[in-house]
């Protein structure tokens, strides 16, 4: 407080002598000596004016609050911190001085997902998190056996995938028109199917369409309490940036989409996300090298490639793993 009254006084001071000399110089005549006495006075009551204009204008708008400014008048100007300059991300530490994490996931156990996705990722020893549709998930049941026996997770998507029914895929399941007690049913009986197939419970839900609500208007909820009442973790879509692992709520990470990046694009995520020391929760659906909705198997490989070499100091692991290393190790552990 000391610190920052004496700069606001440094900064009123240096702004009303600069000020106090303009006025001053503003009695000369441009071509030597001094103006007559009247032309002197309409000066100095101009120059009272915008005096007084600016000390109203600093106690108002804040210089006191040590912004850089720049002072009129000769020499160096008065200098002080930006006060909206980013403050510093939280401090985290990843395991084995890794400077970042990635966690690679996949929705709704597609086809192209078990018959191209997991023998790639396998292929590098890569795991990641498969949140499965339940009529998807039974069609193709030995590979997902085998994905979870590799080691990947398999996480809950709900029963019915319910979105918006602004969706006309999702009309008949809209979220709209579901109460909290409905989704808190689907997303046990999801656990439950699932647990019943894999012989695993999952531990982590990934949000339909990534919309978190039930209800309309006024009536509409969260149903986000569910989540985090229920999963460990709780992955979003089509967000704006990487989780922050100090701060973030785990039950509504941060996720990125993977679908359709070249590697160019996959990468500039990945060094935004180390720069900050973040984690980059990416999403995709199909696997190929084309189509809607399709992770492109050239930039999957070319990320494989890059987060295997341990120069480049990424953590990449399931979903679930990465959140469980966050919960115990940050700084915030009331942050759940």
């Amino acid at each position: 407080m000391r610190n920052s009254t004496a700069c606001n006084a440094s900064n009123r001071m240096s702004l009303i002598m600069s000020l106090r000399g303009a006025q001053r110089r503003s009695n000369l005549d441009p071509r030597g000596g001094r103006l007559p006495r009247s032309a002197r006075n309409e000066r100095g009551a101009i120059m009272k004016t915008i005096l007084v204009v600016v000390a109203v204008s600093v106690s108002v708008v804040g210089l006191s609050s040590c912004a850089r400014v720049q002072v009129p008048g000769p020499g160096a100007g008065v200098e002080a911190p930006l006060p909206h300059e980013p403050l510093p991300p939280l401090a985290f530490v990843w395991p084995e001085d890794r400077r970042a994490a990635v966690s690679l996931s996949f929705d709704d156990a597609r086809a192209s997902q078990a018959d191209i996705g997991i023998p790639l990722l396998d292929s590098y020893g890569i795991k990641a998190t498969f949140y499965v549709s339940l009529p998807a998930l039974r069609a193709k049941l030995p590979a997902w056996q085998a994905a979870l026996a590799a080691g990947h997770e398999i996480g809950n998507h709900s029963v019915r995938h319910p979105c918006t029914g602004n969706f006309p895929f999702s009309r008949e399941k809209a979220l709209e028109d579901y109460t909290l007690d409905q989704m808190a049913t689907e997303l046990d009986q999801a656990n439950a199917e699932i647990e019943k197939l894999l012989g695993v419970r999952p531990v982590t839900f990934a949000y339909p369409c990534g919309q978190k609500f039930v209800g309309r208007g006024v009536e509409a909820r969260s149903y986000v309490p569910l989540v985090a009442s229920r999963f460990l973790a709780g992955r979003g879509w089509r967000d704006e940036a990487p989780t922050d692992p100090a701060f973030c709520d785990l039950a509504q990470l941060m996720t990125m989409e993977l679908d359709g990046l070249t590697w160019d694009q996959l990468k500039a995520l990945i060094d935004q996300t180390v720069q900050h020391g973040f984690w980059l929760v990416l999403c995709g659906h199909n696997v190929g090298e084309s189509g809607r909705q399709a992770v492109r198997t050239d930039t999957l490989r070319a990320f494989c490639e890059y987060v295997r070499d341990p120069r480049n100091g990424l953590w990449v692991d399931t979903v679930a793993t990465v959140a469980r290393y966050v919960a115990e190790h940050r700084t915030f552990p009331a942050r759940r």
